[in-house]
């Protein structure tokens, strides 16, 4: 493992909140007036959270946290990134809605922050930052109320196997050593002048849902999707509204995932 891959990561997203609060990826200004930022896969999964205190792993600049703050609950957003968390404060302060925001990495946030929420929510390449699945699931379970729910959704492992372009396999479906590349430009806008490295890791299903029953929790569900609600992929077609594919592998492969868990108390 990379020692330093904190700090690497760190500035790696320092680098692209910078670009992307201001890409039309994001779309900063609709969303200032009102758009809803989260996406049909977890709306459906959230249901109600009017009156839920929300703990929000891996915020980016708060644009989830916020529309989630706009349905209701009590949001606190964590980010290991401290661009992103100015930038989260900023926006919460542009859409006149009260967020709270955490600078930390997730597996330092206890240190930081002693409650227990009704909810944990994180979404969409937020693992793969993060080297040990089985502690990620310890902070879950730390967070939450007994009874407490988990909603996660995520990109699928599969597709983290290919090359950027999709041409080929080019690293394992499971965990085992970290993949550490040069990114040029940003998947929300491939031509900003940009470049960082980064350090990530593959996870894959069972790893995940070992880790969450082995810290007590109770999978309600588990669903897969043979498309992502992002365009955010080399070679993608758009084959429903906010539905991508890649073009040259059509619907063969699963792109997210979703895991929603309890608490056993």
């Amino acid at each position: 493992m990379s020692d330093n891959y904190l700090e690497i990561n760190r500035a790696s997203w320092n680098k692209r909140t910078l670009v992307h609060s201001e890409s039309e990826f994001y779309n900063t200004p609709a969303f200032i007036a009102g758009k809803n930022s989260l996406k049909q896969i977890e709306l459906g999964l959230l249901g109600d959270i009017s009156g839920k205190n929300i703990l929000h792993l891996q915020c980016h600049f708060g644009q989830d946290s916020i529309s989630l703050a706009r349905m209701g609950a009590e949001v606190t957003g964590v980010d290991l990134s401290n661009e992103a968390i100015d930038r989260a404060n900023e926006l919460a302060k542009q859409c006149d809605v009260n967020c709270r925001f955490i600078e930390s990495d997730v597996y330092s946030l206890h240190t930081l922050l002693d409650e227990q929420f009704d909810m944990v929510f994180t979404s969409y390449g937020v693992i793969g930052w993060l080297p040990d699945i089985d502690k990620w699931a310890s902070v879950i379970a730390h967070f939450l109320k007994p009874e407490g729910k988990l909603v996660f959704v995520e990109f699928h492992p599969v597709v983290w196997m290919y090359d950027d372009d999709f041409n080929g396999v080019s690293h394992r479906y499971f965990n085992s050593d970290p993949i550490i590349e040069t990114e040029t430009g940003t998947y929300a806008d491939r031509s900003a002048n940009i470049s960082s490295e980064y350090v990530m890791w593959n996870h894959g299903l069972s790893e995940v849902i070992t880790a969450l029953l082995d810290k007590g929790m109770r999978i309600d569900q588990m669903n897969e999707y043979d498309y992502s609600p992002y365009n955010c992929f080399n070679g993608t077609v758009e084959i429903e509204t906010d539905k991508y594919r890649i073009e040259k592998l059509g619907n063969k492969i699963p792109m997210t995932y979703s895991i929603c868990a309890t608490l056993c108390s």
